[in-house]
């Protein structure tokens, strides 16, 4: 999804586009998501960005984007440029030297 949310047109509120395009780039998080997964992926990644224009649009980890649209109206823009492009993610096992460790006891002998 690349999309640029204007926030300045005529009749509308920009507090209530503002919260309309958060929640059209959660519902499209969401439709994503349930896409079926390729072969050898575990779950669905995304790779995001956010900027005042396609051109100043800087990486935004995913979890940060929406404080980053809030930053960047925050900061008195007009409109707010988002890229979120889906990506298949591979889970890392954990660590198993945790496992090899003696229980601990709360008791001295």
């Amino acid at each position: 999804m690349r999309r640029t949310y204007r926030l300045d047109i005529e009749g509308k509120h920009p507090e209530r586009l503002l919260e309309a395009s958060k929640h059209d780039i959660r519902k499209y998080v969401r439709r994503e998501r349930g896409k079926p997964l390729p072969a050898g992926a575990d779950f669905w990644d995304f790779d995001s960005k956010a900027g005042v224009d396609e051109a100043s649009a800087q990486p935004v980890p995913f979890p940060e984007l929406i404080r980053a649209v809030d930053a960047l109206v925050a900061a008195g823009n007009r409109q707010f440029y988002v890229e979120v492009l889906r990506k298949p993610g591979k889970r890392t096992p954990r660590p198993a030297a945790a496992a090899d460790l003696p229980p601990e006891s709360d008791f001295e002998d």
